[in-house]
């Protein structure tokens, strides 16, 4: 196989690299990181190198680039199927599917009002009402999870691609100092111990 790359954004703001990085790492899978400052000249000039749509992450595996952050997942759970980032069962896997694609696709108020900012503590904001709505949908997607499957990650004992989906949105409690139910802040406490996803706040 050839050398796998994942090209990604600053690790303060870009919630949409995190997910795939941090799944390749934790799943101990080589790759080379190339990392682009966001919104800069050399950014728009490079991406060009690697994707027409002009965005981060980009997943490059010899010829082949991938660019949309749940492709590149899904690429890598069928390249790597010994890894199991999916659960194995019909039905789990169909509703850890449901939940990346809610994330994927949904929670445009916590985006627009918890943006994603890893280097800072900025506790004590005030926000509307859809994004305490979406902050608990998140979190009883968490407390559903959790009480099925007995965690410590989303779908059981394994990190996967669910876990890597949500790690961003950790990061965002963080940030904010969200006030969460025992059960979500156990969860933040997993994610935020793991070596992976230390790494990438050291690279912050």
């Amino acid at each position: 196989m050839a050398d796998l790359q994942l090209v990604i954004g600053d690790k303060k703001f870009s919630s949409w690299s995190m997910r795939p990085w941090i799944l390749l790492r934790e799943s101990k899978i080589p790759f080379t990181e190339i990392s682009l400052v966001l919104n800069t000249p050399e950014f728009f000039e490079k991406i060009k190198l690697y994707s027409n749509a002009g965005k981060v992450p980009v997943f490059v595996d010899g010829d082949l680039k991938i660019w949309d952050t749940l492709s590149i997942v899904e690429y890598i759970a069928e390249t790597f199927p010994e890894k199991n980032l999916w659960p194995k069962e019909k039905a789990t896997r169909a509703f850890a599917r449901s939940i990346v694609a809610e994330m994927h696709s949904g929670f445009t108020d916590l985006r627009k009002n918890l943006s994603m900012n890893l280097a800072e503590k900025l506790h004590g904001r005030s926000f509307p009402e859809g994004a305490w709505k979406d902050i608990r949908r998140i979190e009883s997607v968490w407390k559903e999870c959790l009480d099925t499957y007995k965690g410590p990650f989303l779908f059981g004992k394994q990190f996967g691609i669910a876990d890597a989906f949500y790690a961003p949105v950790v990061g965002r409690f963080l940030t904010y100092g969200i006030d969460l139910n025992p059960t979500a802040n156990s969860y933040i406490a997993t994610i935020s111990s793991l070596y992976s996803y230390k790494e990438w706040m050291d690279g912050v």
